[in-house]
Formats: C-alpha cells, structure tokens, sequence
C-alpha cells in the first residue's frame, strides 16, 4: 500500500478514536476545534514512513519505490559463467525477421539507412548516452557502435541469473528495454561493472537508473549493497 493510503487511513483512525471520546467529554463544537488541530498535526509524515526521495519525475519516483523494493545481496563467484548460458549471439527474438542487434540499432539511431532486406543498419547516427559524443556509425565499422546490457549478462549471473532456466536467459539477453546502442570504447570499459563501480555522463545517469533499475525489477533479480549506493547516487540527479 503507498505510504499516502497508509497514511490516510491512519488519519481516519486516529481521528475516529478521539471523536469517541471527546463526544461524551466535551461537547460538538470543543471536538470540532480538536479535530481540526489533530490534521493539521497529521499533515506531516511519521518519521517511521519509508523514505521516499521528492522528484518532479514520475518515473524516478516509481524507479525508488522498485529498488526500496528490491533484496540486497551480495554477487555470487562467477563461477563456470559462459556467454553462451544467455544464447548464442544476436537472435530474432520477435520474428520480425531482424537480429536484435539491427532492432536496437534501428531504434537508438537517427538517419538510419538499411539495407536492401530491411534489415541490416548500413549507417546512421548515434548521440551516445553514455558519453555524449556523436559517432557517425557505419556497417564498414561495426565495433564504432555496440550494443550494451544495461546489467551485464555476467553480473545478472552471478546475482541470480544462474538458477534460471535457458529460454529465460535467452529472453534476458535479448530483451529492448536492457539494451541500449553505445559507444564501442565505453562499453568495452564498462565491462561486466554494476552501477556502483561504472557510471555514464550525467546527463544520462537519471535515466541510466531508471532503466537499470527497471530489469532488476521486472526479472526479480537482486541487488549488491555498492549497486544499491550507485543507483541511489544516480537517480538523485533526476529533476
């Protein structure tokens, strides 16, 4: 329940219970005058309420309510972790005939130009979200512009990932809302790192949170305390 309805009914509670006594005690108009002074005293939130971050964004708000959500818990060795236990690379996960790597790119690019099978990004440009430098992709370069998950693949592994079963796995690594088209450089140096260790230019922290945050949520995985830390850093920056 949010803290607002909880807070609300607590209100009607209190209220309720002081109106029963103060009926038999003192008179209506005494009781209407106490009454008011108890809302006014309510208006406040118990400083027992969880804490809730104030922001003009929506969905940094509902991205704090998912990680105060989420168990925290230490990553796992990584163990016999195989690139393959998330597939094979780039599959066509929504039968539209396209590798997920040419959807993302397709999507995260302006002035896309395809090839003849409607497929295959020939060129475009990529304003990256984690430098915010401009890269003029082109398919003679493919390395200029990869395609990142937002949580690693071998981080999701070690925090949970490895009990799924592998069409779950299959799913997670070609999944749109983890994976984002990146500067070739900056992906290859966020690596496997969590929030907590690699973080993208400010500008795109707030919404490199929400989104991180977001498939922790939706795939029920946990977080590490130094995650926790970084995302809490991230999402501060949103407006």
């Amino acid at each position: 329940m949010p803290p607002t309805q909880r807070l609300g009914r607590t209100r009607i509670g209190i209220a309720a219970a002081a109106a029963a006594v103060l009926f038999t005690t003192a008179g209506c108009q005494f009781l209407d005058d106490v009454l008011a002074e108890l809302e006014d005293g309510l208006a406040t939130p118990s400083p027992s309420e969880p804490y809730a971050p104030q922001s003009e964004d929506p969905d940094a708000a509902a991205a704090w309510e998912q990680l105060e959500s989420l168990q925290l818990a230490e990553p796992a060795p990584r163990g016999d972790y195989r690139r393959e236990e998330f597939g094979h690379g780039w599959i066509d996960t929504d039968s539209n005939g396209c590798s997920t790597r040419n959807d993302i790119l397709a999507r995260d690019l302006d002035n896309v130009q395809l090839a003849s099978d409607g497929c295959k990004v020939l060129s475009g440009t990529l304003h990256d979200p984690y430098t915010g430098k401009t890269i003029e992709f082109t398919a003679d370069d493919p390395r200029a512009v990869q395609i990142d998950h937002i949580v690693p693949l071998s981080l999701a592994w070690r925090m949970g990932a490895s009990e799924w079963d592998r069409e779950t796995r299959i799913e997670f690594a070609n999944d749109p809302g983890n994976l984002l088209a990146s500067d070739g450089p900056a992906n290859q140096q966020k690596g496997d790192a969590g929030p907590g260790e690699w973080q993208p230019h400010e500008a795109f922290q707030c919404t490199y949170a929400i989104r991180y945050i977001d498939v922790l949520y939706r795939y029920d995985l946990p977080v590490s305390p130094e995650d926790y830390q970084g995302l809490s850093a991230m999402l501060d920056t949103c407006a």
